[in-house]
C-alpha cells in the first residue's frame, strides 16, 4: 500500500480490513516522510510497532 493510502485509512471514520504478514492490523500513524506505519496487531494492542506502509494489505 501506498503511504497516501495508509494516511487515509488512519483517517477514515470506518475500520478498513488492513493485514501485516497475514494478521489483522490497526494503523495508528503514518510517517509520510519516512514511508512508514506505526501499527499493531488487533490481537495485540500493546505491541507497537513501525514498518513500511509499502508492506502493508488492504482487503
Amino acid at each position: 500500500m501506498d503511504v497516501q493510502r495508509a494516511q487515509e485509512i488512519v483517517f477514515s471514520p470506518e475500520m478498513i480490513n488492513v493485514t501485516y504478514n497475514g494478521e489483522n492490523i490497526y494503523i495508528e500513524h503514518v510517517d509520510r516522510q519516512n514511508g512508514t506505519a506505526t501499527i499493531h496487531f488487533l490481537k495485540e494492542p500493546s505491541e507497537k510497532q513501525s514498518v513500511s506502509a509499502t508492506s502493508l494489505v488492504e482487503h
